[in-house]
């Protein structure tokens, strides 16, 4: 049985040492989500955070929690989250090892209140130096600058899945000895899967190409396996999660012109789309826009928002074919 120290003891990095970090936060995360209600942590602040969306008392508490726990380790020098109006910069960590580290502390917090599956998000890179925008320059880099991301989902079980660049693997948190332990090696997503995942209730808002993906493949036909059937958890961590283990593919567009007010998208690049992306495609799968690779992509601001189709390589290009009006 390897452990997350071992497994991130074999690479000799200072990444290890961040990735070590985020999942001594899940575990704490992990222990307040289970007594949050004893404890009165559940529902709002009463404020919005920098996305206009109200801040859970967990949203808040867990950002704390990441913050410390990545401070702490002398290597985050940068620091950008959903929670987080203005980024968060700390020179004296930025000599030498110095790494920038963005994540969402509570990723699906609508689903606290119901007890439903949360998780948390994180992307590292390199920071760029220094300079006087040099903290909005370590942010501002395309996800092919990552040089790890992961997510943690707080389900019947703690999981962490994370890369570093060697293989997507999966950690769970066994608590009687307080360790993570290894239960998947060098996971790969299906070629294609059988199930699509998107909020059916923003139906009106879709594009044109995605709502006839979407028709495609609830159509019956034997031969390719539809009608897929629709798995939404409201969650990007337990959607994708699914996903990557069983195939498919997790759509959250933009909306359409003149319906909605999500025209660039509702997810954060930075944060969600970035990071997701990274463990998607290091497993074999495909993260686009609809129209680019989402890794591509250059952020022009801290908290930016894109498109994501996400999943099974087969799955996502044939969702491009239609976005592109390609195929009809």
């Amino acid at each position: 049985m390897i452990t997350l120290d071992a497994h991130l003891a074999a690479g000799g990095s200072p990444v290890g040492t961040l990735v070590r970090a985020m999942a001594a936060a899940g575990a704490k995360i992990a222990d307040e989500l289970a007594r949050a209600a004893l404890i009165g942590q559940l529902g709002t602040t009463g404020a919005t955070n920098v996305q206009g969306e109200a801040v859970k008392k967990l949203d808040v508490w867990a950002n704390e929690v990441v913050v410390a726990e990545l401070e702490a380790t002398g290597h985050a020098c940068t620091l950008l989250s959903e929670e987080m109006e203005e980024i968060r910069h700390n020179d004296a960590h930025c000599s030498g090892t110095g790494f920038a580290v963005c994540f969402d502390p509570v990723d699906g917090s609508a689903n606290l209140d119901v007890n439903g599956i949360v998780g948390t998000i994180f992307s590292v890179l390199k920071t760029r130096g220094r300079g006087p925008d040099h903290a909005r320059a370590d942010v501002l880099q395309p996800g092919t600058a990552q040089v790890a991301a992961g997510y943690i989902m707080y389900g019947p079980s703690t999981l962490l899945v994370m890369t570093t660049g060697d293989g997507v693997h999966g950690f769970t948190l066994d608590r009687a000895s307080a360790a993570y332990v290894r239960t998947y090696a060098n996971l790969r997503i299906p070629a294609r899967g059988r199930t699509y995942s998107i909020n059916d209730g923003n139906f009106v808002r879709w594009p044109e190409g995605v709502r006839r993906f979407v028709e495609h493949v609830r159509q019956i036909d034997v031969a390719t396996g539809r009608p897929y059937t629709a798995r939404y958890a409201g969650s990007l961590v337990t959607d994708v999660h699914r996903t990557l283990l069983e195939g498919g593919i997790y759509l959250y567009p933009e909306d359409a012109p003149g319906t909605g007010k999500q025209t660039s998208g509702k997810l954060r690049l930075m944060y969600e789309c970035s990071p997701m992306s990274m463990i998607i495609e290091h497993a074999g799968g495909v993260a686009s826009t609809g129209r680019a690779r989402i890794l591509d992509v250059v952020p022009a601001s801290p908290h930016q928002r894109a498109p994501l189709l996400i999943g099974s390589p087969k799955d996502v290009r044939l969702a491009e074919e239609f976005y592109a009006a390609r195929r009809v």
